[in-house]
């Protein structure tokens, strides 16, 4: 069966957008949402959101709790990018082609937006669902346990602090892999095993096959973005092209060579599609997905 990628990312795309309006409208007026806006509405590729997506209509279909989880994650990712570019951080003033946050809003702003869409992150994961579409309690919990530890100090934020105090060191690559499976990782497979999660529908042995798939994907895709800050230009990146050969941050291009890195890339696609064999066509769109985040310019 044949994908037609683009397509099926415009129409992940649009569900999360629709919801994700809701959350934010514009007629809340002020700085602080109009920051959060600002950053969640920038032209992102919605990978985090289509993964869960993709991981649900696997397992069985995309429920209220679904469209939730797609929200949450791509909230907390919105505001993990908005921190990384503050000048405390990696100090970035382009994100996706335009000025970032603290540019526009200034720095106390962007703090205050990117914690604002980390809490509201949780409250859309437990807020009251439809009385017509109800969901257990213990979903809810479960949904919650998965974005907390992904993007906490075991996750996300514990990988960008390793990735900060890693500048002027050479780390091996069991660390490097430490370092993004955590940073990276971690949100990229919460996504996924919130999608199957989300369904109420996915047994131990499903879990178990998806994680796989996933922490494969989450490192190729710090891999790939490796591999384009050597090769790619800042106008098609949409941030600054070698930024981290620039704070002498240690990568897989600098740890692997060039083509190291590529041949990386190959093997942790192969390890994803492998994950998925038990799932036959009913993993094709995640294998699509797979493929456009290891073959990607931007």
């Amino acid at each position: 069966m044949t994908v037609d990628v683009p397509a099926l990312l415009a129409r992940y795309q649009q569900q999360v957008d629709a919801h994700l309006a809701s959350y934010l409208p514009e007629s809340r007026q002020s700085p602080l949402y109009a920051a959060m806006r600002y950053s969640l509405f920038n032209g992102g590729k919605r990978v985090r959101p289509a993964l869960c997506y993709a991981t649900a209509e696997l397992i069985h279909k995309p429920t209220e709790a679904t469209h939730r989880a797609a929200c949450a994650v791509e909230m907390i990712h919105a505001y993990s990018l908005i921190h990384d570019d503050l000048p405390a951080m990696d100090d970035d003033d382009l994100r996706r082609g335009i000025p970032t946050c603290h540019i526009v809003y200034g720095e106390a702003t962007a703090i205050l937006a990117g914690d604002g869409l980390q809490a509201l992150a949780f409250e859309v994961l437990t807020a009251l669902p439809p009385a017509d579409q109800p969901t257990s309690n213990h979903i809810h919990l479960q949904l919650v346990q998965q974005l907390a530890r992904a993007a906490g100090p075991l996750g996300m934020v514990g990988g960008q602090s390793l990735d900060l105090n890693a500048i002027n060191r050479q780390l091996d690559l069991d660390e490097l892999e430490a370092m993004h499976q955590a940073k990276t990782g971690a949100l990229i497979n919460a996504s996924i095993l919130m999608g199957a999660l989300s369904t109420g529908k996915a047994s131990a042995e499903d879990l178990a096959d998806l994680e796989r798939y996933s922490q494969a994907i989450g490192l190729a895709f710090q891999v790939k973005d490796d591999i384009l800050d050597v090769e790619s230009q800042t106008e098609t990146l949409g941030k600054r092209q070698g930024a981290d050969q620039a704070r002498n941050k240690p990568t897989y291009t600098s740890l692997l060579g060039l083509q190291g890195a590529k041949e990386k890339l190959a093997e942790l696609h192969q390890t994803s599609n492998n994950a998925l064999v038990r799932f036959g066509d009913r993993g094709v769109y995640l294998r699509a997905i797979a493929d456009f985040i290891v073959n990607r310019d931007h």
